[in-house]
Parts: structure tokens; C-alpha cells; sequence
């Protein structure tokens, strides 16, 4: 990587607050927070029974949960304690495990468990917020013609618009990214004047913010889902745990003055709501229209086309800054180990921005199924918040490892991590509920995710396991057939630069299928061998190597140190290594006799990747073989040349047998005998026979 690259990726631009930082903020990390008040009222009311069953004290009590709900999770757990668990700047979940991986090796189940839910909301949000924006247009009449009349034709809509939007993904979202912040801008704006103009009709309204009548609603015979109300209430922090993963795009300080903001203008949006719900509760107008939204119908009738529109334009925001996050978080995942290599692209050169094709179809296959399953937001939002509920948790548990290793007091961590614990324990309760609604698509979603994770990371480590220390081998001990082979004449040159993408273990032990693969299979001769394995670190921008010639010069450990944001383009690498070494004089220089680039010192290379074939000989228990197997099965739907930078290079992919296990010496031994000794033995059509038989009969 060049000097000029990796020092434009580690200076944020955002690190320090700014207006535009300001703007990019409100564009990037508040979308889905900030669309929350286009259904979560409305959920609320029809979970209760509807407008006629809204009375002063339910109304009071749902603003305060939803209040004090923003309060406790987003503002203090989120804002004020989680933004400080960055990696360099970055956040998110796995970034969080990062930091504390080392303490324990449990940490990666709440990581794995905790992304795919975040990865499973991220299916879902597109879906319900889109669907709720086109859901104000029906009936709406623009120049006195109305274009939507049905639920139909809104599903129709919506299924267009979402198509759009996953197929410009990727082209780079670059300049509808700098439109993002202006128009999120105007939309908070939006929010916080309307709610104020609705609230300046009842002013005691603002007792809503006093915690008793929360309290009360909890008791409350007006609340007819008693304590499960939460469920609805939830809905109004779902964004908070997006708010962290995006800490990187925008940095800690602009989310710092930016969610106040955001946070104000959100609660004069439920307050303006509320506000208008208790004046027209008993109106017979409102009490018979279908498809009741108090977010729309609260609009004034002049401002109400303008305002759908804009919440359409939010709703494609939210949906762009999930699908966005969501290949972040694949990206981080996969560069952790605990994701398949799934092929990425970089469209642009804008901070973040990357293209996952395969996470780009499945979301937006499920999100489209989502949205023809379930027909409308109001069942969609009905099944909304169970799996983000779990993410949260497992932030939670991840925190407490990072406020111990911080060595932050023990009795305020306990206290601290033990009451944000119950509060999640308690909506998670209250939105289990959700799981018969509809959530349980999402969350076999998630399971199928976590089984992925776990398969790739579990299988990873059992072929790679050090234990079975009898398929591996020293470098140091072939060091003299390797330079007798290089050296030997009778075999053709394969190539000037030999490369193995493998790990190096303590004492330079490899896989013997490596030296197998050298000296064997088809012996391969070169000028060098180069053995490099891909370390990825828990920095998220690390550009580093080490490298061991043994005392030769035709044998390189090569040891990459790569970020885990930072592109593993091997090949561009590893000519920058091979100068430095030349430099250095530590391997011989490779002039090129023909050659379109004058002067040229470096040879040419051949990447070599072994694809790994469980024995039948493999002696391990049934359960883990069947891990392994379905780790390789998952390798076949990747291409590891693709993941390594090495498309354009020379690539040969060589199968070798995966023997794991001790392997059994009892094997069959032939006995060579005559032949007509053996000729009474039974034969079933030997392999060869032409089968002529029957025509000669």
C-alpha cells in the first residue's frame, strides 16, 4: 500500500467536530432512529385497540416509556458510555470484540450472536420504513389525481423502490451520500417544527417527561398489553445500536453535538403526536378512517404532501444506511475470520464505501419477501425489535468486559452493566411476543447467520488445528531440498517467484501439504519460495510486515499485519516486499530479459492455492468432521484469488487430501497370486468389462 493511501485512511476527516461533520452525521447515522416516528405511535394505538381506546393517561404514559426509553439506552448506555469503547475510531460490535477478545475465548459467541441479529435487523428496516413512507401516499391527491389507492399498489411501489435502491449499490452511493445530510437535515427540522406547532395546542402535554405516568401506564387497566407495550416502545431506539456502528463513518465528537439535537426534535415529533391524538380521539371523522396513521393525519392539509414525500426520502435514507452498515459489518466480520471471504468491491473513494454482491442480493431478497409476506408497516412493525433486542444485549456483555479491562470501579461497572442488563432482559421479554407476529423469520435468519459464523470459525481452527502435529513440518528441515530443486536443471523454471498464502506457526512449521505440494505432487521449481500468511489485526487501518529469509536467499516468511478495513490486496504487497528485500540485499535481483516496463528487477510471480479434500482416512469424531465438511462446502462458493487481490495474477489452484485424527496402520495389504488361483472367485462385471455378452447370445 502506498504511503499516500494508508495515511489518507488513517486520518478521519470527521474525527474533530464540524458542521460538515455536523451534516454527515445527521445523513449517515441517525436514519433509522430517525424514522422512528413514522410508526411507532401508530403501533402503540392500534396495539391498544385504536383511537377509541386512547385516553389522556395512556397517551402521557406511552410518550414518557418513550422518553425515558431514548434516555436510558440510546443517550446514557450508547452516547455516553459505548461511543467510548472505540477501536481506533471505529465501533460496532465487532470492533468492540476486538478490544476485548484477549480476556476470554467465550467473547466470540455474544460477537457472532450480536452481528447476526444487527445483520437480521438490517433485513427488516428497509422493509418497514419504506412501506410505512409509500403508506401515507395512498389516498393522497396530487393535482387532484390520486395515484395510490390500495395496499396493492403500494406493495407494488415499494418493491420498485427498494429494487432501485440495491441496484445502484454498485455504482457507489457516493453523491446521493452527500445529499444525505441537507435532506436528513430538513427532515428533523420537519419533525421538530410540526411537533411543536401540534404541541403549542396543549402545553401540558410536556408532563409526559415526568417518569410516574411511564410507571403508571405499567399498571394501568387503559393499557390492555400491560408490560408488553414495550415491544411498541422499543421501536423508538432501534437506531441506537446503528448510532455505534457508525461511530467511524463520522467520528465521536459530531455524534456528540448532533443527537441532542436529534433527540429533541424526535420527542417534540411524539409529543406533537400525542398532542393531536387527545384533540381528535372522539372525532367520528378519525374514529372511522381505515388505515389510520396519527404521524400524517397530524399534519397540517397544506404541508401533509410535502411531508409524505419527505419521509419517503428519510425512509430511503434509513434503508441506504442499513444496507450500507451491513456490508461494514460482513467486511469486519470476514477479515475476523468468523465470515466466509465473500467477494468486495470498492466503488468509490469515498471513507466506507463497499459493495458486498452476495449481501447485496440476499437483503434484497429478503427484504422484498419481508414486504409480500407481510402486506403492510403495521404487521411488519409487529414483528420489529426482536433481534435488534438481542444485539443489544450482547453489547451489553461485551461492555462489561471492556469497562473491567478499562479498570473502570467494580461497583459501578456491576451496577452500571447489571441495569442496562434488565432493562434489555425486559424488552427482550415484551418483544418475545413478536416472535409468533412475524419475528421468527428474522430470527432463523440470524440463526442461520450464527451457524455460518460458527461453522467457518470452528471448522477454521480444527484443520488448522496444532494439536496433530504429524501434518506439519519445519521450513528449516526442507531448506536443502529446496535449494537442490531451484538448483536442479533437469526440471523446467515454473516461475521466478514461488508464493503459498498459508500460515506460518511457532518454530516456521507449515502443513506438509505445502511441502507436498513443492516437492511431490508435481515438483515446482523457482528462483524463490515465498511462504506469506495474512494476520489481521485488531487496528482497523494496520499497514505492516515482517519478513525471514532462514540465511538464504531463495527461502521468505512473509508475515502481513492488515487492519481489518484495510484491503488485503496481497499481490500489490508483495512486490513492494520484494523491492525492500532486493533493497536490502537480501534476495538477489530478478532482471527481465523481455519486458514491457524498462529496468525491471522483480520476476514474475505464481500464486499457488491449496484446496483442501477431507481424507477418508480423517480419524475425528462425527461432529466435528461434519463441521469440517461444511466448512469446505462453504469454501467452494468463494474464490479465495478473488478475496486475495490476485484476479490478474498467475493463479494455480491444487486439490490435496485434509487428514486429521490418527490415522489407522491396519490397512489392507494385496497378496500378488496367479491368476488362475483366482479365477473361481466371484466377479460382478469388473471394472472394464464391455458387457458383450447378452449380444453374443
Amino acid at each position: 500500500m502506498e504511503k499516500k493511501d494508508l495515511s489518507m485512511m488513517k486520518k478521519n476527516p470527521h474525527a474533530k467536530m464540524s458542521f460538515a461533520g455536523f451534516l454527515i452525521a445527521l445523513g449517515i447515522v441517525y436514519g433509522d432512529i430517525g424514522t422512528s416516528p413514522l410508526y411507532v405511535m401508530h403501533s402503540l394505538m392500534v396495539g391498544n385497540g385504536g383511537l377509541s381506546r386512547m385516553s389522556t393517561n395512556f397517551i402521557l404514559g406511552s410518550v414518557s416509556l418513550i422518553f425515558w426509553t431514548l434516555t436510558i439506552v440510546t443517550t446514557t448506555k450508547y452516547v455516553l458510555i459505548a461511543l467510548r469503547a472505540d477501536n481506533r475510531g471505529e465501533g460496532g460490535i465487532f470492533a468492540l470484540y476486538t478490544l476485548v477478545r484477549k480476556r476470554a475465548k467465550w467473547l466470540i459467541i455474544p460477537a457472532m450472536i450480536g452481528g447476526a441479529t444487527f445483520l437480521a435487523d438490517g433485513m427488516m428496516t428497509p422493509a418497514v420504513t419504506v412501506t410505512a413512507a409509500i403508506e401515507g401516499l395512498k389516498g393522497i391527491a396530487i393535482n387532484n389525481n390520486v395515484f395510490i389507492h390500495t395496499q396493492t399498489q403500494v406493495i407494488i411501489i415499494t418493491i420498485i423502490i427498494l429494487s432501485t435502491l440495491f441496484f445502484i449499490q454498485r455504482f457507489g452511493t457516493q453523491l446521493i451520500g452527500r445529499a444525505f445530510g441537507p435532506i436528513m437535515t430538513v427532515w428533523f427540522g420537519f419533525l421538530g417544527l410540526l411537533g411543536l406547532y401540534n404541541l403549542s395546542f396543549d402545553w401540558s402535554v410536556l408532563r409526559a417527561l415526568n417518569p410516574y405516568y411511564a410507571i403508571e401506564l405499567l399498571k394501568s387497566p387503559y393499557n390492555l398489553r400491560g408490560i408488553f407495550i414495550l415491544g411498541s416502545i422499543f421501536l423508538a431506539t432501534t437506531g441506537a445500536e446503528a448510532l455505534y456502528s457508525d461511530m467511524g463513518h463520522v467520528g465521536r465528537p459530531n455524534i456528540y453535538t448532533s443527537w441532542p439535537v436529534v433527540k429533541i426534535c424526535l420527542l417534540l415529533s411524539y409529543l406533537g403526536q400525542a398532542t393531536w391524538i387527545l384533540r381528535v380521539k372522539d372525532n367520528p371523522m378519525f374514529l372511522n378512517m381505515p388505515n389510520f396513521n396519527p404521524f400524517y393525519e397530524s399534519m397540517p392539509p397544506k404541508l401533509r404532501l410535502f411531508g409524505i414525500f419527505l419521509s419517503a426520502m428519510a425512509a430511503i435514507i434509513a434503508s441506504q444506511a442499513l444496507i450500507s452498515g451491513s456490508y461494514t459489518l460482513v467486511s469486519e466480520a470476514i477479515k475476523l475470520r468468523i465470515f466466509p471471504r465473500l467477494k468486495t468491491y470498492y466503488p468509490t473513494n469515498f471513507k466506507g464505501q463497499l459493495y458486498i454482491p452476495t449481501v447485496n442480493s440476499i437483503i434484497w431478497i429478503v427484504c422484498l419477501l419481508i414486504v409480500i409476506y407481510f402486506q403492510n408497516s403495521e404487521n411488519m412493525s409487529n414483528a420489529y425489535g426482536l433481534e435488534i433486542t438481542i444485539t443489544m444485549l450482547m453489547t451489553t456483555l461485551l461492555l462489561h468486559q471492556w469497562m473491567l479491562m478499562k479498570k473502570f470501579n467494580k461497583f459501578f461497572t456491576t451496577i452500571t452493566i447489571g441495569f442496562f442488563f434488565i432493562i434489555e432482559i425486559i424488552f427482550l421479554i415484551t418483544n418475545s411476543s413478536k416472535f409468533v407476529q412475524g419475528a421468527y423469520i428474522t430470527m432463523l435468519i440470524a440463526a442461520f447467520l450464527v451457524g455460518i459464523m460458527f461453522v467457518w470459525r470452528y471448522g477454521d481452527r480444527l484443520m488448522d488445528d496444532n494439536t496433530f502435529r504429524s501434518h506439519f513440518a519445519s521450513l528449516l528441515a526442507f531448506k536443502h531440498q529446496l535449494n537442490d530443486l531451484r538448483k536442479d536443471p533437469s526440471y523446467p523454471l515454473t516461475t521466478t517467484n514461488l508464493v503459498y498464502l498459508t500460515k506460518v506457526h511457532d518454530g516456521y512449521r507449515i502443513k506438509k501439504n505445502i511441502l507436498y505440494s513443492i516437492l511431490d505432487k508435481r515438483p515446482k521449481r523457482a528462483e524463490v519460495y515465498w511462504f506469506v500468511t495474512v494476520n489481521v489485526t485488531d487496528e482497523p487501518y494496520t499497514a505492516a510486515y515482517s519478513a525471514e529469509t532462514f540465511d538464504t536467499d531463495y527461502m521468505v516468511s512473509v508475515q502481513l499485519y492488515l487492519g481489518f478495513r484495510v484491503d488485503q490486496k496481497v499481490n500489490v504487497y508483495l512486490r513492494q516486499v520484494v523491492n525492500d528485500l532486493m533493497s536490502n540485499g537480501e534476495i538477489k535481483m530478478q532482471p527481465q530479459k523481455y519486458t514491457t516496463i524498462p529496468d525491471r528487477q522483480v520476476g514474475d510471480f505464481s500464486f499457488v492455492l491449496i484446496k483442501e479434500v477431507l481424507s477418508p482416512d480423517t480419524r475425528i469424531s462425527g461432529v466435528k468432521k461434519g463441521i469440517i465438511h461444511l466448512r469446505l462446502l462453504l469454501q467452494t462458493f468463494i474464490s479465495p484469488a478473488n478475496w486475495f487481490g490476485l484476479s490478474y495474477s498467475d493463479v494455480v489452484e491444487e486439490r490435496v487430501p485434509l487428514v486429521l485424527g490418527k490415522v489407522s496402520m491396519n490397512r489392507i495389504r494385496l497378496v500378488r497370486k496367479d491368476r488362475a488361483a483366482l479365477k473361481d472367485i466371484p466377479v460382478d462385471n469388473p471394472v472394464g468389462d464391455d458387457d458383450d455378452d447378452d449380444e453374443d447370445e
